[in-house]
């Protein structure tokens, strides 16, 4: 890696702020094509404020990029198990998913737990040649071109930049990708994202729970490095919108609930108070027992997918990762770290590709957009587009977990009466005015054009 560097200026082909998983994808890219690279942390070390429930999917993308890494990577417990479960109070259906066919490699995916694997991913972008530059936090933009202060217009001016709170903290690019997180301050400052509504972000509060090995092999009926993950709706988050996960680590359970900015503020609620009610479920409180909470953390997470996407690109910068909301959560998905990596590695090319024909302008990294029109990444939020309403519908929310909780124990209840059908059980709960028929059926449609088709 080379820089030209002056008294006066510091300068790299690309400098990427923020070294999480979108980052450190980025810089280990353009690294490794000769480009010389900065890439710019805020914490003290990559993935010190960097916070995920810890489940890392599409592994296929990771091994082509870094072949086997898994046998390096401080990876957890490969996944070969999922369930969803939707809680009332007292009760939990569930859905539970196994197979022999996710435990072979490449595999599906893996428990991670961020501290360390954002900090060994951005090590693998280190030894491709890119400078780390940790504890760094960037307060502004620099331009090219006519224009001052914080108006911002496209067609004359152009980022070079970023200005960091450092001395001579100035460091010059010809790209910059923006990988600083969901409230993205560079892409505000490029005019290129909105302030976003309350109801639009979510916050997840999680908490490391110490469980030795064997307890939790036993407990969650695991061999070997098998590991599960556990979404939850309806109970988890009480009468806030949100719902809950629990993944299993290798000596530890990563455990926590996720729930919506406005109606944590609108109820005032405490997220802090959720997850103990949460831990206290009969459902949970067995899986948890006897075990030490080792660490706690929160994070904000977009979750109103394409409706909060910025403009990715204008002269001279990209935007990856949560900064240009790639979370893909829909209750019955909960992901992030694949769609910021992919993300970043189309950033990544998109710079390579902007250094060969030495033109930077937004119509050249305009392709940034249509490279991942093309990937997984945008296909998914455009096909799943009506899910963040549907999952922020009320009743399936609040309702309909209590429905399906209240119909199993009619339906499993042995009290020396008659046997009950479903539909009758069911159709018992409409006559009961809880919920209309009419309400039933178009939540169903909703549901469907959501999830379905």
């Amino acid at each position: 890696m080379k820089s030209s560097m002056s008294s006066e200026k510091v300068k790299f082909d690309v400098v990427v702020v923020g070294a999480g998983p979108a980052g450190s994808i980025a810089a280990l890219i353009a690294a490794r094509a000769g480009l010389s690279v900065a890439l710019i942390e805020r914490g003290e070390y990559p993935g010190s404020k960097n916070v995920s429930g810890g489940a890392l999917y599409n592994t296929k993308f990771l091994d082509e990029l870094l072949p086997n890494f898994w046998e390096e990577a401080p990876v957890e417990r490969y996944l070969t198990r999922r369930v969803i479960s939707i809680m009332s109070d007292e009760a939990a259906v569930s859905i539970d998913f196994k197979t022999a066919n996710f435990a072979k490699a490449p595999y599906n995916g893996f428990t991670v737990l961020r501290p360390k694997f954002d900090r060994w991913l951005a090590s693998k972008a280190e030894e491709a040649g890119a400078l780390l530059i940790p504890a760094t936090v960037v307060d502004d933009l620099i331009y090219e071109g006519p224009g001052g202060g914080d108006s911002y217009a496209p067609t004359t001016r152009r980022v070079t930049g970023v200005r960091t709170r450092r001395d001579d903290g100035d460091i010059y690019a010809d790209v910059v990708i923006a990988c600083d997180g969901v409230n993205s301050f560079l892409a505000k400052k490029a005019g290129l994202q909105r302030e976003f509504r309350a109801d639009e972000l979510t916050l997840g509060v999680k908490e490391v729970i110490l469980l030795d090995r064997k307890t939790i092999e036993d407990r969650f009926q695991l061999t070997g490095d098998e590991g599960l993950t556990t979404e939850y709706l309806g109970q988890p988050s009480g009468q806030v919108f949100g719902g809950g996960f629990l993944y299993t680590n290798r000596e530890s359970l990563s455990i926590g609930i996720v729930t919506q900015i406005k109606d944590l503020a609108d109820k005032r609620v405490k997220p802090y108070e959720l997850l103990e009610q949460f831990k206290r479920h009969p459902s949970i409180a067995p899986l948890v027992r006897d075990g030490v909470v080792k660490e706690y953390s929160g994070h904000m997470i977009p979750e109103a997918g394409l409706g909060m996407m910025p403009k990715l690109y204008t002269g001279g910068m990209l935007v990856s990762g949560d900064a240009a909301g790639f979370v893909f959560a829909t209750g019955l998905f909960l992901e992030g770290m694949n769609y910021a990596m992919a993300s970043g590695a189309a950033a990544a090319h998109t710079a390579i590709e902007a250094h060969r024909a030495r033109n930077f302008s937004a119509e050249q990294l305009s392709m940034y957009q249509r490279k991942l029109e093309k990937d997984f990444v945008l296909k998914d939020l455009k096909k799943f587009k009506h899910a963040p309403e549907f999952v922020n519908n009320p009743r399936l929310q609040n309702i309909y977990p209590e429905i399906m909780c209240r119909i199993a124990e009619d339906l499993f209840r042995s009290n020396g009466r008659p046997k009950q059908k479903v539909l009758p059980a069911l159709w018992k709960e409409f006559r009961q005015g809880k919920i209309s028929l009419k309400s039933a059926i178009q939540d169903a449609y909703e549901g469907g054009r959501a999830l379905l088709w």
